[in-house]
């Protein structure tokens, strides 16, 4: 599985994990071990989110499954250096 920096049409943003083999031009797909920015916190917009993860001033909750995340607008590759902060926010 790989993490991936998830928006949606209804201004969600979560970091979760997909299968390596999943289709990315969906617009509806599960996340495993997902966690929603509640809260950006950033200087640098939500890609800072996918580039090194959420800061100190970021709100993230807990972390759920998500079985199927709909209207998908964009999907961003995390860092793992951004990933372990998404682990540990």
């Amino acid at each position: 599985m790989k993490p991936v920096l998830v928006t949606t049409a209804h201004r969600g943003v979560f970091a979760g994990l997909v299968d390596d083999d999943h289709d990315m031009t969906l617009r509806d797909f599960p996340l495993k071990s997902a966690r929603m920015a509640i809260y950006w916190g950033t200087t640098l917009g939500v890609m800072q989110l996918a580039a090194t993860g959420p800061t100190e001033k970021s709100r993230i909750s807990a972390e759920a499954d998500v079985p199927m995340l709909h209207d998908v607008t964009a999907v961003f590759a995390i860092t793992p250096e951004a990933w372990e902060a998404w682990r540990k926010s």
